[in-house]
């Protein structure tokens, strides 16, 4: 029997507007430096975004861990509060944009309650629509710091923002190059998909995240339809051409553009 999802939670806060705390060791970072940081970057994610979702947080706590991967924890205890790990160096600002941006993103996604633990076929889509939902972001950031730094004279960093995001691209568009991508995803995903769906984000969802990357920067509303994501029993556990379908009928029942999953489909060629 497929697991069941919380139950929908009619929240107060947007997820741009819940309020953000922080935790673990951030004792070697100027003070309030990273909450400006993050709070930039949250605004970078969301700003523009429509808010769909009826299972947000009401709340963010982002941690600071001092080895270990980024994630997003999924703590049992029935709160309404979705708990963000980082792991960074010191002062390390891009570092620090580009690991919550892409836990954000699963936040976005619905994958921040107890039940949201990664499952195949399907986790390596949604690992790289939010790594391309934390490169956008860092694209905006790297604007936005340039324009208006928050600490003072710091306008020279957005161009660091620019050259580490730009690194990360170039290294996926490497990977990509060797995957064989250039012709088309769905010749891609045909010879891989084995590969592909036993994965997460390393290595085929780097590649896959260029073209998701795209498509949110051609039409901004599909960044809206992650918040349809993950909305039924299975979420993705599901093969990729089920859980299309039942992502284009969260989008229709939360009113939200489908623009996002149609195109997957036309670029995997998912009947």
């Amino acid at each position: 029997m497929a697991a069941q999802l919380s139950p929908p939670r009619q929240l107060s806060q947007a997820l741009l507007s819940a309020p953000i705390e922080l935790a673990g060791n951030w004792g070697h970072m100027l003070p309030r430096a990273a909450d400006q940081v993050i709070e930039r970057m949250r605004h970078a994610c969301l700003d523009g975004v429509r808010p769909v979702s009826d299972r947000q947080p009401t709340r963010l706590r982002v941690d600071e861990h001092p080895s270990g991967s980024p994630a997003v924890w999924l703590h049992a205890d029935g709160s309404t509060m979705a708990w963000i790990i980082v792991d960074i160096g010191e002062r390390d600002w891009s570092k620090l944009a580009y690991q919550f941006g892409h836990e954000l993103g699963h936040v976005a996604a619905n994958s921040w309650q107890a039940d949201a633990k990664p499952a195949a076929p399907c986790q390596w889509l949604e690992e790289a629509m939010v790594e391309a939902f934390s490169l956008r972001g860092l694209g905006r950031l790297a604007k936005s710091w340039k324009e208006s730094p928050p600490f003072a004279g710091d306008n020279a960093f957005g161009d660091a923002i620019a050259e580490y995001r730009e690194n990360i691209i170039r290294n996926y568009t490497d990977l990509a190059d060797s995957q064989g991508f250039t012709p088309g995803a769905a010749a891609w995903f045909e010879v891989h998909r084995g590969e592909i769906e036993a994965t997460a984000l390393v290595p085929y969802g780097q590649a896959m995240s260029l073209a998701i990357l795209a498509e949110y920067e051609a039409a901004p509303d599909c960044v809206e339809a992650l918040g349809a994501l993950n909305r039924w029993p299975g979420r993705t556990g599901l093969p990729i051409a089920e859980y299309l379908k039942r992502w284009e009928g969260s989008c229709a029942e939360l009113q939200a553009s489908p623009r996002l999953p149609i195109r997957l489909r036309e670029l995997l060629r998912i009947a």
